[in-house]
């Protein structure tokens, strides 16, 4: 589990053929904490991937092809948001995040916010149509690993607000209009509308 709270920004550096995905190594920039462990899960751009090398900064995660289909970013180098999994005791200063990417958004808009003298901007995103039924405004969402909270809804695009520290800490100060994005839909949300589908 994770909770959207991006702990640093790591960078893609290589990426091979491996099986019928690819294998990446991620250059942390930081050296990589002695309790992360081959085997542990770590959020890359919001898509859970298990360490399989561990070495100075440098973590390297298999990606599989069905995990290429689902997501975007992954195979090739770049910036990526990076967040270590939840322990038990851990704050919960987003929200619950599983890292089973639901689809990829496309970027509609990305500007300052006109009103707000403090830096923000406003972000737009198109989701998939499978998921538009998910997002509600004020409910959270995660754009490449980031919670973020929902506050426009037209259709199949909705809207967030993005602080200045926000955009300093993690990838999304670099988006552009027509960009892909990860998109990950509440975990409640998607529980209830099962539950509905049931009833």
């Amino acid at each position: 589990m994770f909770t959207g709270i991006v702990q640093t920004v790591g960078r893609i550096a290589a990426v091979s053929p491996h099986g019928d995905g690819v294998r990446i190594a991620v250059d942390t920039g930081v050296n990589v904490p002695g309790d992360v462990a081959i085997g542990d899960s770590v959020a890359v751009r919001g898509c859970c991937l298990t360490v399989v090398a561990k070495e100075g900064a440098t973590l390297t995660f298999d990606v599989s092809a069905e995990t290429l289909r689902c997501a975007t970013g992954l195979d090739t180098p770049g910036d990526v948001n990076l967040e270590l999994a939840l322990r038990m005791g851990d704050r919960l200063g987003g929200h619950l995040m599983t890292g089973h990417v639901d689809g990829v958004g496309i970027v509609k808009g990305f500007a300052p916010v006109p009103a707000d003298q403090h830096g923000s901007w406003r972000l737009d995103v198109e989701a998939p149509a499978e998921l538009a039924r998910f997002i509600a405004s004020k409910g959270s969402i995660a754009v490449d690993g980031v919670s973020l909270t929902v506050n426009d809804v037209d259709g199949r695009r909705f809207a967030v607000n993005l602080i200045p520290h926000t955009l300093v800490v993690t990838t999304l100060r670099s988006l552009a209009e027509g960009d892909a994005v990860n998109l990950e839909i509440d975990l409640i949300a998607r529980y209830v509308a099962r539950l509905a589908q049931a009833g």
